[in-house]
Order: C-alpha cells, then structure tokens, then sequence
C-alpha cells in the first residue's frame, strides 16, 4: 500500500470520527440557562456577544458562551443556586438578570432578552456604538464593507483587495492562502465571479451596494463542496425601515471614470418594495513587457515585446424586488436583476522577433446581457424557536459576445485582420431547501438540498479579412466551431450541532452528485462525467478562561473543471497565444485543516490560525510551445500553448493572524497577514517537487479626528507565489481614503486615491520544455483618484465612525 492511498485513509477516518463524535456524547442533566438577544430598538439578533453566568454570593465566574448568528445562547453544566447572567454587547447597555435554579426547575429559558444601544454625546453630536470594521470569529470573518473608505468608487474587486485573508491581482484573479479555486456567493447564491460559474460577475457589482462580506476559510457539509480555497459570501445592503429610504451616489474619477448609483425602498404595512439602478462609464490604460526564447527546430527565437493599451467599459445594472409579510411567521421574496455590459481593449504591441521589428493590433469588443430572477421563502416558528426552514428558486440568462481581432504589420506590409468571434448563450436554474430543527436548548439538526441545472451552447467563428475589400471578412469553416455543455449538480447535507457547557461540536456529511457533458462539432473533444462524492466535516470548539476560543476543524472539498477548462478548441488572445481545453480533465481533491484561537483583550482581539490543505489529483495550468504553428509561422516567432491537465498533489501548510486594537479614542488599527509554504508537484519526473515560502499581509489604519470625519490609510502586500512552471512575483500597494459628513448627516463627501505610490504591476516568471522562458510585466492603472458625493434618503444614514472596543469572539459552527 502506498503513502498516498494509506494517507487518504487515515484523513477518511479522522473526518469520520470528529463526524461521529458528538453523536456519541451522552446528554448531562446539570441545569441550565437559555435564551436570545436582541436590539430593542430594531428586534434584530445580536450575534457574537458575550454572556456570563456569575455566582451570586461572590460574583465569581461560573460558566459562559457566545450567541449564535441568531442572538441565541445557552449556558449548561449549572448547579441548583441563585445566578447572575450578565451579557455584555458593544454599542449597548449591559444586561444583568439574577436566575435561580432549583432541583424541580433545572433549567430556566429567559425568553428575548432586549438590549437597549447606547448614545454618546460627542461635540453636541449623538454617536452610537455599533459593529467593528472586521468582526473576526473562529470559523469565518465577517467585513462590514460600509466601514471600508478603500473601495470608494469601485466595484466588488475593490471590495475584496481590502478583505483580510484575500489576494486580488491586477487581473481581478481572487485568491485565499495561495489558492485560486474560490467559491464565490452573494446572498448565499452562485456568481459568475468563480470558474466556469453562473450569474452577476463581481465587476458588476458596485461597492456602494455590500454591506459585509463573509469569509470562511474551512466551510462545513452546510455549503457548496467547490472551492479548495473556501468560500466569500457577498452580502447586499437590505433596507427594511419604514417609509420611503434610499441612497443616491455619484463618483468622479481621474483620466475618465465616471460611476452613479441609485437605491430606494419603500416600507409600508407588509410590503416592502427596492429597486437600485448602478451605471459605470470606465477607461484604464496599461503598459506591458513580454521578453521570451525557445529553442524550435534548433533555432533560437528571441522575441521581446512593449505594448499600450486602452480598456473602455460601460455598465448598466438594476435590481427591482419586493419584500412580502405572509404572516408572522412566513416571507415571501421576489427580485430581478438585469445586467448591461460592454466593453472595447485596444492595444498595440511593438515586437522585435530576431531583430525584425513588428506591430501588432488588437481590439477586443464585448457584449454580455445576463438577467437573475430569483424567489426566496423563509418559514420560522413562534412556538419553536429556532426552527426554520428557507427555500430558494432562481433563473440566469446570459447572452454573450466578445470578438477578437488581430491584425500584424511586419516589414512586407499589413497582414489581412482575423478575428475570432465567441458567441455564449447560458440558460441556468437553481433551487435549494434549508431546514434548521432545534432539538433541545443545547443542540440543533440542519438539513438541505441543493439543484442546478445548466446548459451552455456557443459558436468560435474564425473569420479573415479581405485585403481587397478590408470591410467583407470570410468565414473559416475548418477553423470555427460551435460547442455544447451540460451540467447537473444534485447535493444533500445533514449536520448536527451540540453543546455541553464550554465544548461545542458540529459534525456533518454532504453528498454531491455531478453529471457533465459537452462536445465540440464533429465529434471532437467530447466527454462525458458522472460522480457521486461525500465530503465530511467536523468542528470542535473549547472556550477557554480569559475570553478565549479555541477551535479545530476539518473539511474535505473538490474543485470541478469549469466549461472553458474541458472544451477542446482553441481560444486565442493574440498572435502567439491560445487557451485549449482538455477533455480528460477530472476533479480534484482537497483536504483541510484548521487550529484557531481566538482572544479579547480590553479593546483589542487577537486571531491566529494554522492551518494544511493537501490536494491530490490536482488541476494544474500549463504553458508549452506549439512547434507545429511556430514553424507555419516564422514571421509571428515562437506561439505558445495554454492548457490543463490532472497530476501530482499540492500542500499548502502554514499560520495566519488577525489583530484589531485601539491605539486611542480616534485612532485604530487593524492588521492580518499570513505566512505559509507552498509545494506544487513537478511537470516531469526528473524534476524536485517546486516549493517556496509566501506570504500576505495587510495594514490599516483608521482616524476619527473629528464627530464628521473618517480617515483611512491601507497598505496591503503578497509575496512571491510558484506554479507549475514559474511563479508570480511580489505586488503591494497604499490606498488613502477620507470621508466628510455634511448636512447634518444627510450627505457625505468622499476622496479616494488607490495606489497612492503607483507600485502596484503583475510580474510573471515561466519556464517550459524546449528551452523556454518567459518573463511578462504589466502595468495597470492603479493609482486612480475618486471623489464622490453621497445623499441619504428617508430615515438612511451615512455609516457610523468605526468602534473602538472589541467585538464578542467566536461564530457559532460556521454556517
């Protein structure tokens, strides 16, 4: 028996005991102490808060625990005796209630336990204590992103290059510990933004419009399997406050870049109606080096290439929805979403291929149409509190077109243009079933379904122009395609959550079966996959003395191939590179652990992480020379070759820490980083496994100088990371943000400069077979200037300054 296989054994039993455990745990019959929190002034639970059970002859501490997302706690192993229970939440006057126990009424249910936010007078302006910046819990961190000033101005990708625990680069690529297979959601429903993936895209989603983003790096049987570097959940404002409310936005950015948004609700009775419009009129520009050499036919080609770009896009997005009260008991949610997008690149490349010069144009136009319609239904249960159950029915309808076209000028003149033109038409429904049935005060039993059905059909025209008449092109009929995709997803779960006293457990298992397939006209490239998969996952959580958590956690997950990885025909993005699926590419595999802490300090919090991922069966992205169209075409010089392929494992290991301390009353700082070793498998069996030690880490700090002013300054850094065949250099950059309140807070001015230093640029190392090597530098517009102004409607506000004291630990079981 090998390694490998008595490893992946042994990770199966692991999962499988931490599974079992709590099922094996006999009940106590101590008494206890239950109940929920909630704000008083909006019936809204407050998660995440503390609360403490005190003797009541000395004050000393017996027992304590943390309340769940829904406001709910109970504290166990309790003594017949007179208590104190005192819960303690930021922003709000503290609760004290003395409970007596006796040996006939062990256990006492406090019911809704309503606290009331408190108010401070600060230069004859009334300041309310509210959420942190990052609330940062064992199991996920939540980003109150109406805090962030980093991402005025921008879009979701803004959003996310702030997030503690995340990397974006140049690209818009997100990646989480190294790992680029993310899934991403928003409002717990699939995006466009992860591989091959459905619906909105994150650069149509515009800052203005988050209110927090959610970050679990280990997810339970609860979630999606996808994604070996775990899942972002992307929350949406939601206004619900009587009456009329809204917020209008427009933004001002440097060299052409201009973004407005509109939002309005309406709240009457049980009714409550939303509608938002987002529009976006944007040009960057960039600069780019490519410097490559390969060794063809034994000759050397050097080909060294300088390049100006132009990016225009253009977008217009709206979502109309209501909010309908049933009864007490029951909602009803409908919302639609279109989606407008265009967008025209224009470079030029000047290469000199073995010392003869050439130019190269390009002109990338695209077109993408996507409409969302989905309906959300939320059933709970006075009587049984909570029980409840949420459903889910959702339609996407993406039209897409993007044509690419080139046209080379060498010394013999211009050669006729050709394009490729990509014609996309995605039709996807999804639905989904949750049930959450509280057993007893101290243990819960989740269950759920989850469906998707999507189609995806598209044409690859390759077309010529006509020197002659430059205007008519001819179709190539051996060089288009057009292509067919299916894909189902059936998945189960079941978890089950108990507590006893200051020990938490939630195991659970989740089944997913895949069905995929697609082929590519006449018969090429066709597959056909079908794999049924469990993916177990545990938690176990300890408090400890001293306001403190400790937590371990496994999960196991895969990364499916997306549609573009599978299907075998050539995409070309200019003269000498193309992307071709691979057929025979197959799931990969990943297990994850994770040993988290967790400590409040007065006013500081204190979050560390180690954490393993090993993924077996891994998707590798390769580059290579194809000699065959280098040779039949000298004048373009060495065209290289981009594609997938399954082999080999990867190991990720390594430790993450998160701080948020008050320095003073007006000054705080946040600072998360993590440093972790990588190793990638070897392409060839005569070559060492590639392996280097990276890194990220980011810096904020936030000022309140005055009752109506914010300041912010971000500084955020990613070290060197491999891949198969080279690696990506480091990148970091500073962003300065400040925002003014005005009009007795009815309007806010914002200023944003991003990159301030102008120090951000992608750099790439590669190397490959046949004496290749590459080194590829771009240069994005980065430092960008934004300022905007801000108009509340209604009873909506400008958010409040960030808090100076800490917030409750710990996040339940993570989903």
């Amino acid at each position: 028996m090998t390694f490998s296989s008595t490893f992946n054994r042994a990770l199966w039993c692991l999962g499988l005991l931490l599974t079992l455990l709590p099922l094996g745990l006999q009940a106590q019959t101590n008494g206890s102490i239950s109940g929920v929190l909630l704000d008083k002034t909006t019936n809204q639970p407050l998660p995440f808060a503390n609360v403490v059970v005190l003797r009541g002859q000395d004050s000393t501490l017996v027992n304590g625990a943390q309340t769940s997302e829904a406001g709910a706690f109970a504290i166990e192993q309790l003594a017949a005796g007179t208590y104190l229970v005192r819960a303690t939440v930021l922003g709000y006057q503290p609760l004290r209630q003395t409970v007596t126990l006796t040996v006939a009424a062990p256990a006492a249910h406090l019911g809704s336990l309503k606290l009331l936010p408190t108010a401070t007078q600060l230069a004859g302006v009334t300041v309310r204590g509210e959420r942190a910046a990052v609330v940062d819990n064992l199991d996920k961190k939540v980003i109150n992103v109406e805090k962030d000033l980093a991402s005025v101005g921008g879009t979701a990708v803004n959003v996310l290059q702030n997030v503690p625990s995340v990397s974006v680069d140049q690209s818009g690529t997100v990646s989480m510990r190294g790992s680029s297979n993310i899934t991403v959601l928003i409002d717990g429903k699939p995006s466009g933004a992860a591989n091959g993936g459905i619906g909105t895209r994150l650069e149509q989603i515009p800052a203005s419009a988050i209110e927090k983003v959610e970050v679990v790096t280990n997810p339970s049987a609860r979630y999606d399997a996808a994604g070996s570097g775990g899942v972002i959940n992307i929350i949406l404002k939601k206004q619900r406050k009587d009456g009329w409310n809204g917020q209008a936005v427009a933004n001002l950015g440097t060299a052409e870049k201009y973004n407005t948004s509109l939002s309005l609700n309406r709240h009457r009775g049980n009714m409550n109606l939303f509608g938002s419009y987002n529009g976006r009129d944007d040009r960057y520009r960039n600069t780019n080096t490519i410097d490559q050499t390969a060794l063809v036919q034994d000759q050397r080609i050097t080909i060294d290439q300088t390049g100006r770009g132009l990016r225009h896009n253009s977008s217009h997005d709206a979502r109309l929805g209501l909010d309908y009260t049933l009864s007490p008991e029951q909602t009803l949610t409908l919302t639609a979403e279109p989606h407008l997008n265009s967008g025209l690149n224009r470079t030029t490349q000047q290469t000199d291929v073995n010392g003869e010069n050439q130019e190269n144009n390009q002109r990338v136009t695209e077109s993408v149409k996507t409409l969302d319609v989905s309906s959300d239904y939320k059933r709970t249960w006075a009587a049984h509190k909570g029980r409840e159950m949420t459903a889910n029915l959702g339609y996407t309808n993406l039209w897409a077109n993007v044509v690419v076209a080139q046209q080379l000028t060498t010394s013999a003149g211009p050669d006729p243009e050709w394009k490729q033109d990509l014609g996309v038409r995605l039709q996807a429904v999804y639905g989904q079933l949750d049930y959450t049935h509280p057993l007893d005060s101290t243990s819960r039993l989740d269950l759920g379904y989850k469906g998707q059905w999507q189609t995806n059909d598209g044409t690859a025209d390759f077309l010529l122009q006509n020197l002659e008449r430059p205007t008519d092109y001819t179709r190539q009929a051996d060089r288009s395609v057009a292509y067919t995709f299916q894909e189902d997803l059936h998945a189960g779960y079941a978890t089950y959550q108990l507590q006893r006293g200051q020990w938490s457990y939630q195991g659970g298992v989740r089944a997913e079966y895949t069905r995929t397939q697609g082929h590519v006209e006449n018969g090429l490239g066709a597959f056909r996959l079908n794999y049924l998969n469990l993916f177990p996952s545990a938690s176990v959580v300890r408090t400890l003395p001293g306001d403190q958590r400790l937590q371990l956690s496994y999960a196991r997950r895969l990364n499916r191939p997306g549609f573009m990885q599978l299907l075998a025909f050539p995409l070309y993005n200019d003269q000498r590179f193309y992307r071709l699926g691979t057929p025979s590419l197959r799931p990969e595999y990943i297990n994850a652990f994770e040993l988290g802490h967790q400590v409040s300090m007065g006013g500081a919090s204190l979050s560390s992480t180690l954490f393993y991922r090993r993924t077996t069966s891994a998707i590798q992205r390769l580059r290579e020379v194809d000699e065959a169209a280098t040779a039949l075409n000298p004048e373009v010089g060495v065209v290289t070759k981009e594609y997938f392929r399954n082999f080999g494992q990867n190991e990720t290991y390594g430790a993450e820490l998160s701080l948020n301390q008050p320095l003073a009353k007006w000054w705080r700082l946040t600072a998360s980083g993590s440093l972790f070793r990588s190793t990638v498998t070897a392409l060839a069996n005569t070559e060492a496994s590639r392996s280097n030690l990276s890194g990220t880490a980011r810096l904020m700090n936030s000022f309140t100088p005055t009752a109506k002013l914010d300041v912010q300054v971000t500084g955020t850094y990613r070290a060197a990371v491999i891949t198969p065949q080279g690696r990506l250099l480091p990148q970091g950059g500073i962003d300065v943000a400040l925002r003014q309140k005005l009009f007795a807070d009815r309007a806010a001015l914002t200023l944003r400069v991003s990159d301030i230093l102008n120090t951000q640029r992608q750099r790439i190392e590669a190397f490959g077979d046949n004496g290749y090597r590459a080194t590829y530098v771009n240069k994005y517009e980065t430092r960008v200037g934004y300022l905007g102004f801000s108009w509340y409607f209604g009873s909506n506000k400008p958010p409040k300054k960030i808090e100076a004291a800490p917030q409750g630990g710990g996040g339940g079981f993570g989903g």
